[in-house]
């Protein structure tokens, strides 16, 4: 068995489809055909059911999928561990984050770290908290960046950072005049808010049902610079995290305090748990907190 043949094992058990696995590797579909009933012969068993133009994972694809992913965490391990040795000379970094937070918490960590070590490539990902979460298993990501708790028995969180939430309103409507408001508020006035798939959303709606309604926002989009621009123009009110929106500062905007219940959600540092966290990825961590906690302090509540 060779590791040839297990990358394009794992290739197509993610596709699904021996012409677009050939093409993501960048082989012919005979050549992949070969490789993949090479390697059944040597397992003794099909790993794929071939019906018409249908693929699908047999149990022993399955397992063998679940032990590659294994190897090939191994073998990244020890690239880890042997790059050390170049120490921060070279090397990949690639980070999933949060929509949420690329935008206003990571930009000076990155534009710090790149001055620092310009010859590591890293790479940062706006992504959803489960697409983060498989990345890391999959090895396809070293860091994550999420709101906790983590709620996966492979990962690792460090938690560094609360921030509050707020509601942020059009200048002059009526309720930017308030010094601050309830949730409940949210009942009267037109929202625009993350859709369901977010956590924040979820977070909302989870208070929301507390107080016995269901959020009903005009308009649902999945950027917060989508978000706030509707609100710049009037359309309605939101809620984003208050460090983000004091960040953008957009005079068009009022940010008012939120109580009963006061809303704030944690960020943490996520890693696949028993991985081996390269200098690189120690020297981002604590230059992320350390610029995050410092740019926090800095600020007024």
């Amino acid at each position: 068995m060779e590791l040839k043949q297990l990358e394009y094992f794992m290739t197509l058990c993610r596709e699904l489809h021996f012409t677009r696995a050939a093409e993501k590797l960048g082989i012919a579909q005979p050549s992949l055909s070969q490789q993949i009933r090479l390697l059944e012969h040597e397992i003794g068993m099909p790993l794929f059911d071939r019906t018409g133009k249908r693929t699908a994972m047999t149990e022993a694809g399955k397992i063998l999928l679940h032990h590659s992913y294994h190897i090939f965490h191994e073998l990244s391990q020890a690239r880890a561990a042997i790059s050390e040795l170049q120490g921060l000379k070279r090397g990949n970094l690639k980070i999933g984050a949060l929509l949420t937070v690329v935008s206003y918490l990571l930009p000076q960590t990155v534009i710090e770290f790149h001055r620092s070590h310009p010859n590591i490539k890293l790479s940062v990902l706006g992504m959803r908290t489960g697409d983060i979460y498989h990345g890391l298993l999959q090895n396809e990501l070293d860091l994550g960046i999420v709101c906790l708790p983590v709620e996966h028995d492979d990962i690792e969180a460090i938690p560094f950072f609360k921030q509050p939430l707020a509601l942020a309103a059009p200048k002059h409507h009526p309720i930017a005049k308030e010094p601050f408001v309830t949730l409940d508020m949210l009942k009267e006035i037109d929202s625009i808010l993350l859709p369901d798939t977010y956590f924040l959303r979820q977070l909302i709606n989870e208070q929301c049902r507390a107080l016995g309604f269901e959020p009903r926002p005009v308009m649902e989009m999945t950027t917060m610079e989508s978000i706030t621009n509707m609100v710049s123009k009037g359309v309605g009110a939101t809620i984003l995290p208050k460090g983000y929106l004091d960040d953008i500062a957009d005079p068009s905007i009022q940010t008012i305090p939120i109580q009963s219940p006061v809303l704030t959600t944690e960020i943490g540092i996520v890693y696949r748990k028993n991985k081996y966290l390269c200098a690189a990825s120690r020297v981002f961590i604590e230059q992320f907190i350390s610029t995050v906690k410092n740019g926090a302090s800095s600020k007024p509540d």
